[in-house]
């Protein structure tokens, strides 16, 4: 597989995932110092019965966005590999089982990122409710 092929206008798929494991370290991170900061605002029980499912629910978040994330670099991983393949038989070389099976999983990727993000927007939305109370 070539490295520097590109998957997209200015990307190839060796920059993707450096990218992918960049996030992933930011994430990290990111994560650890929110802990920090919300660990400040814990004063009693109640704020930590409070505070602590949205906090897990943010780190699982992360997790499952990194599951999509390397699931996508997989299955671009497997075009790249078909399409730089000299047994091609079109353009991505994928027989028509593999086309509907790889368009199901970026389906099913794409609605999940969605529900994902969904879940980030209200969480993100209740710590804003409770830092203002």
């Amino acid at each position: 597989m070539s490295k520097d092929l590109q998957i997209f206008e200015g990307k190839t798929f060796q920059e993707l995932t450096k990218d992918i494991y960049d996030n992933s370290n930011n994430k990290k991170k990111q994560l650890d110092l929110l802990i920090q900061e919300v660990h400040g605002f814990i004063t009693s029980i109640d704020d930590a019965v409070i505070l602590t499912p949205i906090l897990k629910e943010i780190y699982e978040v992360s997790v499952k966005n990194d599951e999509h994330l390397v699931k996508l670099a997989s299955v671009l991983q497997r075009i790249i590999t078909r399409a730089t393949s000299s047994e091609s038989e079109d353009g991505l070389g994928l027989t028509e089982k593999e086309k509907e099976e790889l368009m199901l999983t970026l389906k099913e990727t794409a609605n999940e990122l969605q529900l994902e993000s969904d879940k980030v927007n209200k969480l993100s939305s209740n710590v804003s409710e409770y830092k203002e109370t």
